[in-house]
């Protein structure tokens, strides 16, 4: 086929998780083929197929969100290098040497985060917040009466019995894992014994340890989300989060967003287990790699909990989410779950007990009942906006009145993904822009610097690092400025040079793009095309359309505050984002960050037995407010396009920012002006 933009023909390669694509020779090696592409697929040995950095997993079936069905040949088959490798070393199961496998077909690859060069820096962390300590699992210390020949009894009802005497906990259940090794662990130490008692959902025996165990327990906090995952590893005594890391989801390369996994579930038969075990498997390596970073023994870890939005819910649970794709989004369960962890897979202790928040209805998930235990919007005396930024949007708007809730599809923009030079948060990466009104001219910092481009210094301190793309806040803040600036008009078309004063501004097909960054040796050319401006316009419009239909069922026009929730909404800046008319009009000092409040409201969860009974009461009190049989969520969505807004006033933000009277559409008479009057 022929690609209709560069005319080149041969075989199209999608790879994720950067979603980087384009043609190629037939027979061209997947390593090349990243090459071409810009993709950041590691490789040390030359491609001699000797060193496995560039190890890939292509995929097979039915993509629906990239209209490719994917053959079975569409690489070439193994050869004696790969054989060779695999034999001595093994290979991962689905694995391919990218520097040997060749691309025949169309195809869909997925570069695992260990092959990537830069790999991903997920900045979620756990936030600084008061919690009553009361976890779901408690030590305690027994002396066991010994067996007596004139009163004969079993070693676990006598240990049950001291139990039950020192805790005052009533009939007090037992692991059966535990009883082959029972008897040993009660006469090591002359029978005295420290148990793990797991309160929920009835007092049981979960861990032993022969006489005082000194050595700690813990647990583990998880927001899983459709992008990335992060964890927690909590000492359940002390409290502290003592370990935190995170990875892109292994899904991704079944599809970026919720709809494309749960379209792949439905066309490719036994595809939802194929997701449920790529989650597992991924969560499995970040727990293993947990109890390295903290130095602690996995048969620590008895206690986690775990948030997410619903289509990861069901599949996380080995659920069908095929009825989350369709009217009426019913869910298979929204309960909050108790489970052992060896239930759904898990590699940790024999007794470890996994948590699983409820969720709120079909499209509001655990994640979003994670934000509302953390940020307390039902107890709030302001009117106060909650926005979990992320693939899949979860807004709140309420007080102590009554709150509402609803979840608005952003995709993947936000974190860098369908942008032309868009990457996920990692060194190298463009995080903060600002463009000169008056000269059009850029700088930016890159993460992993504190150095702003035009500083002395900057290309030495990115010299490790290199300057690789524009991660999410990047491309948010370049927009915003290039805005200010008279770059792009409110309809988001760039100007030509001629329009818009900037030779930055270049020819780029019908359109033109801003040059960011020219490129050099070691880093690629930076643009930000108009496509690049619409992926985020619709991002931003599905966002604030969300938020602006809960203020419609409200009878208001203004929020009190504004909070912005998630690992990528921690890194917004309030003034770019109402430039762009991401978020409602309001005092900037209003709009706060909460950080990851999903995984804070997991760490509660974790931490205190009775935010559990807190957050299962709380999901049946909030309202929820379903966008898509909302006539007037489309509506708000049209207006949300332009920037800010096309029908919205924005007194705050036209204080404190004159965005400039520009229209680059030639055909919109007047338009400007009329923007201009509404903020």
């Amino acid at each position: 086929m022929t690609d209709k933009d560069t005319g080149k023909t041969g075989p199209l390669v999608i790879f994720t998780p950067s979603g980087k694509r384009g043609r190629v020779d037939p027979g061209t090696p997947v390593l090349t083929a990243a090459r071409q592409l810009g993709v950041d697929l590691d490789s040390v040995c030359g491609g001699r197929g000797i060193c496995s950095k560039c190890q890939v997993t292509p995929g097979t079936g039915e993509f629906a969100k990239h209209g490719l069905t994917v053959a079975p040949d569409a690489l070439s088959p193994f050869n004696a290098v790969e054989e060779r490798y695999d034999r001595i070393r093994g290979l991962k199961a689905g694995r391919r040497l990218g520097c040997q496998a060749q691309v025949l077909k169309d195809v869909v690859i997925d570069v695992p985060p260990e092959s990537q060069v830069h790999r991903q820096v997920v900045r979620k962390r756990a936030e600084a917040r008061d919690i009553v300590l009361d976890p779901a699992v408690r030590l305690q210390y027994v002396e066991v009466d010994q067996p007596d020949m004139h009163h004969p009894s079993g070693d676990r009802e006598r240990l049950l019995a001291a139990l039950d005497e020192a805790t005052g906990l009533a009939d007090i259940k037992f692991d059966h894992h535990l009883l082959s090794s029972l008897q040993p662990t009660l006469r090591k130490e002359k029978w005295a014994v420290t148990a793990a008692i797991h309160l929920r959902p009835e007092p049981t025996v979960i861990a032993l340890w022969p006489g005082f165990h000194e050595g700690g327990i813990h647990g583990l906090a998880v927001d899983l989300g459709s992008t990335t995952i992060a964890g927690h590893l909590v000492d359940l005594v002390s409290g502290e989060v003592i370990a935190s890391s995170g990875l892109m989801n292994p899904q991704i390369r079944f599809g970026e967003d919720l709809m494309s996994r749960v379209s792949y579930g439905m066309m490719n038969p036994g595809g939802a287990g194929e997701m449920t075990k790529a989650v597992r498997d991924g969560l499995n390596r970040l727990f293993d790699e947990l109890a390295t970073e903290a130095g602690i023994d996995k048969a620590t870890i008895l206690d986690s909990a775990f948030v997410m939005n619903p289509v990861m819910h069901h599949l996380f649970l080995g659920l069908d989410p095929y009825e989350l794709g369709q009217a009426p989004f019913a869910l298979a369960t929204g309960a909050a779950q108790s489970l052992m962890a060896s239930e759904i897979g898990l590699t940790l202790a024999p007794g470890t007990r996994a948590y699983v928040l409820p969720l709120i209805a079909g499209h509001v998930g655990a994640d979003a009942a994670a934000v509302a235990l953390s940020e307390q919007p039902h107890k709030s005396d302001d009117l106060v906006l909650v926005v979990d930024v992320g693939t899949n949007a979860e807004i709140f708007l309420g007080n102590k009145t009554g709150v509402m809730a609803c979840s608005s599809p952003t995709g993947p923009a936000f974190e860098g993904a369908q942008i032309s030079s868009g990457q996920r948060a990692a060194p190298g990466a463009i995080e903060r822009v600002e463009i000169d009104p008056a000269t059009k001219e850029p700088r930016f910092r890159v993460i992993g610097s504190d150095l702003w481009s035009d500083e002395a210094g900057f290309a030495e301190a990115i010299a490790t690092t290199g300057l690789t793309g524009i991660c999410g806040s990047g491309i948010i803040e370049a927009v915003a400025e290039m805005r200010m600036a008279g770059i792009v008009d409110a309809s988001g078309l760039i100007g030509s040079a001629e329009k818009c004063g900037s030779i930055r501004s270049i020819p780029d097909g019908r359109t033109h793009a801003y040059v960011l960054w020219e490129g050099g040796e070691t880093s690629p050319r930076i643009l930000v095309t108009n496509a690049d401006i619409r992926a985020i316009q619709m991002a931003k419009a599905a966002l604030y359309a969300g938020a602006r239909l809960l203020m419609d069922k409200r009878g208001v026009d203004t929020v009190d505050r504004v909070v912005l929730a998630g690992a990528f909404g921690a890194h917004i800046s309030p003034k770019h984002a109402m430039v762009l008319g991401m978020i409602p009009d309001c005092p900037l000092d209003k709009v706060t960050s909460a950080g990851n409040a999903a995984g804070t409201g997991a760490r509660i969860a974790l931490l205190n037995i009775g935010a559990r009974d807190e957050v299962e009461t709380l999901v049946h009190r909030v309202h929820k407010i379903e966008t898509a049989v909302e006539p007037r969520f489309q509506e708000h969505f049209v207006n949300a396009t332009a920037m800010p807004n096309a029908a919205e006033p924005f007194p705050h933000l036209a204080s404190i920012v004159t965005l400039p009277d520009v229209d680059f559409n030639a055909g919109n008479e007047g338009g400007g002006r009329r923007r201009r009057r509404r903020g």
